[in-house]
């Protein structure tokens, strides 16, 4: 366990706002690092750890890498409402501790700024954001992830829980679309319009079940509803749940011995397709959490327990020098875009596989706060 500290602690030192180690993207296209969902992610975790530590190392690092993205007016550095992103949500998430906190009233206002594209969000016609602007009439996992628990969060702080209606309904919407209801796994993403070559034009659906979707979308139902006023939101808060039951029950199915998961979920042993580390690390998380917030069943917690000592044993690593590394990190998967990315199997296992990413590590750093939540 001490050894994850000084990994974690390793990336810390190593990493500027502008050039974060973890963020692999940016520093393979040589770009300098401005707001993205990527270092939210990592950022988020890392207040998970002065959370559950209260070691003021994390908290100094979280709040000087944030502060010096958002200037005084609440304006963000990199960050442009009118990209109508869903990605460039997540990090706002962050805000809302950090504000917390520091009270700086900068974050506040930057909170009402991530806020005020929400609000603006276009959508397909059964009412869910679209993904991105330059994605129209499409709904990704991971956008439910980026966008619906800050959604949630500041509904429920701010907003007099208004539009929580809204929230449930675009989750019901992916449950009633995207879940196949023989295995229960979801589609990695849906094509309203049922225009874009990558889908089934019958059924708007992308072809396979990606992991690390499937964890953004777990994610994204754990964290919405532990955001939520459960006496607010009523039945719809227990139906939420429930989806979120069912989709652990489907995942249990596939975990490989090891306690990881497959990259194509329900392919496990097929050519080329391997056990990968974001997702499971979320499903570890997902698992571990669940169980603590009274959603799964106690005996639920071995489960996650078993995906994260899984993860240890198979991708973290120490290297000659003596430094940490967890490998096996899918670096990226979506569809369409430049690259016109078909979603098919070989796609999947096309994407190149890396170490020390956020999208791996900040999850995996999310689970290791359960385990030590556990401890304690």
């Amino acid at each position: 366990m001490d050894q994850i500290e000084k990994y974690i602690e390793e990336l810390m030192e190593k990493s500027t706002p502008d050039r974060p180690i973890w963020n692999i993207e940016k520093i393979m296209q040589g770009l300098k690092s401005t707001w993205n969902y990527i270092d939210g992610c990592m950022i988020k975790a890392i207040l998970e750890m002065y959370a559950i530590t209260k070691e003021d190392k994390y908290l100094k690092f979280a709040d000087d890498f944030i502060d010096c993205k958002v200037n005084v007016d609440g304006t963000i550095e990199g960050y442009d409402v009118d990209e109508l992103n869903i990605d460039n949500v997540n990090a706002g998430k962050t805000l809302f501790e950090l504000f917390d906190l520091t009270g700086k009233e900068k974050y506040r206002k930057a909170i009402d700024l991530v806020y005020s594209q929400v609000a603006q969000m276009p959508r397909t016609k059964e009412g869910n954001f679209w993904h991105k602007n330059i994605y129209p009439n499409q709904v990704w996992l991971d956008g439910l992830y980026m966008c619906q628990p800050f959604y949630m969060e500041y509904e429920t702080r701010f907003h007099d829980k208004k539009n929580y209606d809204d929230i449930f309904r675009q989750f019901f919407n992916v449950e009633k679309n995207m879940r196949d209801p023989k295995t229960g796994l979801y589609y990695h993403a849906y094509d309203s319009s049922r225009a874009m070559f990558w889908c089934d034009k019958v059924t708007g659906l992308s072809q396979n079940f990606w992991l690390r979707a499937l964890g953004w979308f777990s994610m994204a139902l754990l964290d919405t509803l532990d955001k939520a006023d459960a006496s607010a939101a009523g039945e719809s808060y227990e139906k939420l749940k429930q989806i979120f039951v069912e989709l652990m029950d489907a995942m249990l199915k596939y975990q490989d011995e090891s306690g990881m998961w497959y990259q194509v979920v329900n392919f496990g042993g097929m050519d080329k397709n391997y056990l990968e580390t974001s997702g499971s690390s979320i499903m570890a998380y997902a698992l571990l959490k669940g169980v603590r917030l009274g959603f799964l069943p106690e005996s639920y917690r071995a489960y996650g327990e078993k995906a994260f000592h899984g993860i240890c044993d198979q991708y973290l690593s120490t290297d000659e020098n003596g430094n940490l590394h967890l490998d096996g990190i899918c670096l990226v998967a979506g569809l369409g875009g430049a690259n016109r990315r078909p979603g098919t199997y070989d796609y999947y296992m096309s994407e190149p596989v890396v170490k020390d990413d956020a999208k791996g590590v900040g999850p995996f750093l999310l689970a290791y706060t359960e385990m030590l939540r556990l401890k304690k």
